[in-house]
């Protein structure tokens, strides 16, 4: 039927958001070694650079949902891919490191682009369909991590090519620039695309234009379903305008009565981004480059970081009605749990030790300086990452230790490398078949409907302030804590929910939103 083409057609353009958003967040991990070597970073400078984004959305939440009603998702969506595509030719052109923190800054004020995707799909999508619709955005999602680490891929193996066009447009010396600036193509194609959708008929209902809600849902369900859909529309913009102001609302969330809601929703919205997902994510190849396999390789294997995502992110919409939520997120967290604790073992066992075949293999290279000053570390073992980088540091100077380091570990370590590797695509598995996907539905369950359009917003609040924290922290984390300790910390915050949820999480599957109420004793 022409209508499902429609309604197929504009949840498409808009889960383009969720693509964009992928892009955006982990484009950055390309760009880490390059953007350190130009601004001289910190690790403080660039946990802020990479978590930028992270702060933004933190301030954007709390207004999408008023910007959503007061202008319309059409129109804050397309002010939203505004941002986005400001973001990019800023962080493509950025001058100096904090122009370049600003524009990243900007872009984060658009990743409210997810939670408002998935409103305007759900007002739009007739009802059979709403479950396949809303879930594109969360596919679109590891899609576009998955295309970012192909790119960055491609414009790290065109910098190595000696051919003229590399050379005609400066991409040796500005790789960086162009990694971030590829998201510039994706971003102008939504904001041009969402001009071609129609408004949402809940907010042109919200606004008291009937008839025109009415016309935009010619467009997506049958005729005879139109007075149904009104009608119901009418009762729910009738409930939510006699709703109690939003501070009584947050008070409640905070109540007694909601006390095993709010343990469930705080654990889980902590615990999903306390796994590290996005320090893994978008520091892939800082991350990789500590199995002493080389920048070139690690951006060839961060590629298979987004097809794992993709692939179980995919398995996870598909099995979720038929094993259930709690299964699925218990498993999935002990899954996560073993997986992080195979990688700090793979990298608790890693011993570092540069040769002498390895000074003669890096003098005919000729591409590290004051390699000589290297000879006082030759034959000694160093028992961790943190110990041989600190004598790096100590011996050629922090500048070279640096911007040498893949190049220096590759030399150096001896490890498990396929252990570790597994791992990690383990742990991303785990990740995207349980506590990624699941946790939004989740939240879309178990608050009363009077709550719900404060609550949400609230507990995403939560875990995009984790996120944040979890990025800005993790080159610190790197450097003082040492790879092992890092994946065992996050294995450890991650054991501490499992526990929580183990006694508290309920199982919704199949239940109404009544049913529910009544599981955790709030009817």
């Amino acid at each position: 039927m022409n209508y499902q083409k429609n309604a197929f057609t504009y949840a498409t353009i808009v889960a383009m958001g969720g693509f964009v958003f992928g892009l955006d967040a982990a484009l950055i991990s390309g760009t880490t070694k390059f953007i350190t070597a130009e601004f001289g970073l910190t690790d403080w400078q660039l946990g802020t650079a990479v978590s930028a984004p992270g702060l933004g959305v933190l301030l954007a939440l709390p207004f999408a949902g008023y910007a959503s009603n007061l202008f319309g998702r059409k129109k804050t969506l397309q002010i939203i891919a505004a941002l986005y595509l400001i973001s990019a030719i800023g962080s493509a052109m950025a001058v100096n490191y904090w122009s370049l923190v600003a524009a990243r800054f900007l872009g984060g004020l658009a990743f409210s682009s997810i939670t408002l995707s998935s409103m305007y799909i759900g007002e739009i999508a007739p009802s059979e369909q709403r479950g396949k619709l809303v879930s594109m955005n969360q596919i679109n999602i590891v899609v576009g991590l998955s295309a970012a680490y192909f790119i960055n891929y491609l414009i790290q193996g065109w910098m190595s090519s000696d051919a003229a066009w590399v050379t005609s447009i400066g991409l040796k010396e500005n790789v960086w620039r162009y990694m971030l600036g590829s998201e510039v193509i994706p971003a102008l194609v939504w904001f041009l695309l969402l001009f071609t959708i129609p408004r949402s008929p809940y907010w042109l209902m919200y606004k008291g234009k009937e008839a025109e809600a009415k016309d935009t849902l010619r467009k997506v369900i049958p005729e005879n379903k139109i007075g149904s859909q009104i009608d119901e529309m009418k009762r729910s913009i009738a409930k939510n305008s006699s709703n109690r102001s939003i501070g009584s609302q947050l008070s409640e969330i905070f109540s007694k009565r909601m006390r095993t809601i709010f343990i469930i929703a705080t654990t889980i919205a902590i615990a999903q981004q306390s796994t590290g997902i996005n320090a893994v994510l978008f520091y892939a190849p800082t991350v990789i480059e500590q199995l002493g396999i080389g920048t070139d390789a690690a951006f060839q294997q961060a590629i298979w970081f987004g097809l794992v995502s993709v692939i179980f992110t995919i398995m996870s919409l598909l099995l979720i009605d038929k094993l259930g939520r709690r299964p699925m997120i218990l498993w999935g967290m002990v899954w996560i749990v073993a997986s992080l604790a195979i990688c700090s073992y793979g990298f608790n066992q890693a011993r570092y030790t540069i040769t002498q075949d390895a000074m003669t293999e890096m003098r005919k290279e000729n591409s590290i300086p004051n390699l000589d000053e290297l000879t006082a570390m030759v034959g000694k073992e160093y028992q961790s990452d943190i110990a041989f980088k600190q004598a790096l540091k100590e011996t050629v100077g922090i500048e070279t230790a640096r911007d040498h380091s893949a190049a220096l570990i590759q030399k150096a370590v001896s490890l498990n490398g396929i252990l570790i590797l597994i791992g990690i695509l383990s742990f991303i598995a785990a990740f995207h078949f349980s506590v990624g996907p699941i946790m939004w539905v989740l939240f879309s369950e178990i608050f009363p409907g009077s709550i719900r359009g404060i609550a949400i917003p609230f507990f995403a609040l939560v875990t995009s302030l984790t996120s944040y924290l979890v990025q800005q922290f993790f080159p610190w984390q790197l450097s003082t804590m040492g790879i092992s300790t890092t994946f065992l910390f996050y294995g450890a915050t991650v054991a501490i929910g499992l526990v929580i949820l183990f006694f508290y999480l309920p199982e919704t599957k199949n239940m109404t939103i009544e049913e529910i109420e009544a599981k955790l004793k709030l009817e």
